[in-house]
């Protein structure tokens, strides 16, 4: 049987790199994303005879997650994997004094907390005995606190808004992990450290210095531990953190 994987946020710098590993594995491969033509030059990208169903949404309209919900059923497919990867920078503002205002947060927490729950127990309410995994894509900032040295300008560069939201998606797979626990569903979450390639050369210098393993992660890296916890052999693991980072929270 053909496995089913829904990737929120597909388009963008992480999802990319899913979309184009399941889709390369043969997987049916459904993605969302705010842009028709981003999701156009992502297929364009993937070659072969893939599956790829793009979905077009923005997870800040309260109806949101019913309405792409809807449409996946309406095509006939039921999900067995469930990413939750989607994100905006666009609430990751400051003021002239590093500080957020209450709607930056508040979006902020939307989407990396209350999108996940919504989507996951949308899924599960409809389709219980088809969904396998549900995977939180988290970071190091929702264990550790930024480290000031890392920044030119802290705080302004570290919106605070953002590792709290982590911080709360973290305990949130606990919660669906053990709520999920009696119909065979995982729930675990992958704190990744920073990726190269969005940032310039001097912050991956001060990134080298504060992370045991010398150096940011590479694209390449960010599909192990994703492909590991969707795995059959990775039953044992539920409800867990994967602290995908180079050793950054290590000290």
């Amino acid at each position: 049987m053909t496995e089913t994987i829904l990737i929120t946020g597909g388009t963008g710098k992480f999802g990319r790199q899913f979309v184009k590993h399941f889709a390369n594995k043969g997987w049916r491969v459904l993605f969302t994303t705010t842009c028709q033509d981003n999701a156009n030059s992502l297929m364009e990208e993937i070659a072969g005879d893939c599956c790829l169903m793009p979905l077009i949404v923005d997870f800040t309209q309260p109806q949101a997650v019913q309405e792409i919900v809807k449409h996946i059923q309406d095509t006939g497919y039921t999900v067995n994997h469930l990413v939750n990867n989607a994100r905006s920078l666009l609430f990751l503002q400051t003021d002239s004094l590093g500080q957020t205002s209450r709607e930056d947060f508040l979006a902020e927490y939307l989407m990396d907390v209350v999108v996940p729950y919504e989507l996951s127990m949308r899924l599960f309410n409809i389709q219980p005995n088809e969904l396998s995994t549900i995977t939180n894509i988290g970071s190091q900032y929702g264990i550790v606190a930024a480290n000031p040295a890392l920044y030119e300008d802290y705080p302004r560069q570290s919106p605070i808004q953002y590792g709290v939201a982590k911080a709360a998606l973290i305990h949130l797979t606990k919660e669906l992990a053990v709520r999920f626990a009696e119909f065979d569903i995982r729930v675990n979450c992958i704190a990744y450290g920073g990726v190269s390639g969005r940032v310039d050369d001097s912050f991956e210098d001060r990134y080298a210095q504060l992370a045991p393993s010398g150096r940011m992660l590479s694209e390449s890296e960010l599909i192990g531990p994703l492909d590991f916890l969707v795995s059959e052999n990775c039953k044992a693991i539920n409800g867990q953190t994967i602290q995908a980072d180079g050793g950054w929270t290590l000290w």
